[in-house]
């Protein structure tokens, strides 16, 4: 039996669906988080959030937060188990020293990037505010 050129389209037809299913995950490229209206923080990285409950860093980080860290960690920050639930992730100090590290340097387990690095792609000042966004959808 010869294939026809209907059920060839339709293969075809199919086969184009289902690579844009692939791809709708989104441009996994980082987007640029506009920081302007917070105060610049200088060259070296800070020990603590320096935006820590400022209304408009927390403005900003959700913006940057659902641009770059949404597509793994849930929007409003409730994780759907690609990657940790980040309103479990303790606020003050001990909470800010996993962050950095993590948005700093990433995660690669087993050989396999699990989180990238965003240290040199978003600045201090953005990966702050995205922090400061974290922190207000704490939860206990």
């Amino acid at each position: 039996m010869k294939p026809s050129i209907l059920g060839g389209g339709l293969l075809a037809l199919g086969l184009a669906l289902s690579a844009s299913m692939a791809f709708g995950h989104g441009d996994v490229q980082p987007q640029p988080v506009d920081t302007a209206g917070l105060a610049p923080l200088g060259e070296g990285w800070k020990d603590e959030n320096p935006y820590r409950g400022d209304v408009k860093a927390i403005a900003i980080g959700d913006s940057g937060f659902n641009q770059n860290c949404a597509r793994c960690h849930g929007l409003q920050v409730i994780s759907g188990g690609l990657a940790p639930d980040l309103r479990y992730l303790p606020v003050g100090k001990e909470g800010d020293e996993y962050f950095v590290e993590r948005v700093r340097h990433g995660a690669i387990i087993n050989g396999m990037t699990k989180m990238p690095a965003f240290e040199g792609v978003l600045t201090q000042e953005a990966l702050w505010a995205i922090r400061t966004y974290i922190e207000s959808k704490h939860e206990e």
